[in-house]
């Protein structure tokens, strides 16, 4: 039998980093969670609590607040997932958004550092900024817009979080992986910070009409969560993976508004859809991309990562959990 290990997931009260703790847990580890919950939620580690509640345990705090109190604990793999989420977020809180990246991941890196764990960093694809080259490989140039458009900022601050990360690689003082994760949607994650799918179902499922920026035609390709976590597992423990920086998520490109329109589709709704422009949705000003797609071709040959949850599916899924969780609120 394998010999139980110790994990610390970052932000792992989040929509991506609670579902990962599930299939830590799952696989028979122990798992130390730390989030400040300033957009995770507690609700969203009931299910591991319930199944495997003796092997997990919650801290309420920031990684840096936490460093001191957590400092001696033996951790063998860190995740660290803990950072600023969501457009909306980052163009009203611009400067924490900022410190938060830098500053715990700088934190997270201390805790592994200090006990010799394998170090995952949870990167983002905005990194890529607004590269021309499609899809986008791990080696390409990333291309940022002016420091006076605050939108930029968030995927700055990534890209300096990996050169942290990968600084300690070629340093030798810790193994690392860098995963850039692209557009991803499913279970538990909330529209509050500008995330497209949920407030997509919320609408339909209210009557309202569906909001599509700009003229919808711009593309993204989604992957579910349930594929991303796994990737995300299979990759720190990979030794191949070591030192490297991967793409995950989905390469099947779908435009905005035909994502509306399964959307529309898969709950019955007869609002329809509404073409806003961005400079309406977005009054402090805001640069979009006309298409987000990663190549895949270095995840698949270090772990067989595949995004195997089709959108259609996802959107199925979200919408039954949506519509039983409205009924049973007007049963309450």
């Amino acid at each position: 039998m394998a010999e139980q290990r110790t994990i610390l997931v970052t932000g792992g009260a989040g929509f991506i980093g609670s579902h990962l703790v599930e299939r830590l847990l799952a696989r028979g580890d122990s798992v130390m969670v730390v989030d400040d919950l300033s957009t995770g939620q507690e609700a969203n580690l009931r299910y591991a609590r319930e199944r495997w509640g003796d092997r997990l345990r919650f801290v309420r705090s920031r990684v840096s607040e936490a460093e001191r109190q957590i400092l001696g604990t033996r951790f063998d793999q860190v995740f660290h997932l803990a950072a600023a989420v969501g457009v909306r977020r980052v163009l009203a809180e611009p400067v924490e958004s900022l410190e938060t990246n830098v500053h715990e991941t700088a934190a997270a890196l201390r805790l592994a550092e200090a006990c010799g764990a394998d170090f995952l960093l949870a990167s983002s694809s905005e990194v890529y900024g607004k590269s021309p080259k499609v899809p986008f490989r791990e080696d390409d140039d990333v291309v940022f817009g002016p420091t006076s458009v605050t939108r930029w900022s968030y995927g700055c601050s990534k890209a300096i979080d990996e050169y942290m990360v990968l600084a300690k690689a070629i340093r030798g003082s810790l193994r690392v992986v860098v995963a850039r994760i692209f557009n991803t949607v499913g279970p538990r994650q909330v529209g509050q910070w500008g995330m497209v799918l949920p407030r997509f179902i919320e609408a339909a499922i209210e009557g309202r009409p569906l909001q599509v920026h700009g003229d919808g035609l711009q593309s993204r390709c989604f992957a579910d969560v349930r594929d991303v976590a796994g990737g995300l597992e299979a990759l720190l423990s990979c030794p191949g993976a070591h030192g490297g920086v991967f793409n995950i998520g989905s390469d099947t490109p779908i435009t905005i508004r035909a994502l509306a329109e399964q959307v529309i589709a898969a709950t019955g709704s007869r609002a329809g859809l509404v073409l806003v422009p961005y400079e309406t949705a977005y009054p402090e000003g805001f640069e979009d991309l006309r298409v987000r797609q990663p190549d895949l071709t270095r995840i698949r040959g270090a772990v067989g990562f595949t995004a195997g949850i089709p959108i259609r599916r996802t959107i199925e899924d979200l919408v039954a959990a949506a519509k039983a969780t409205r009924s049973e609120g007007r049963a309450a």
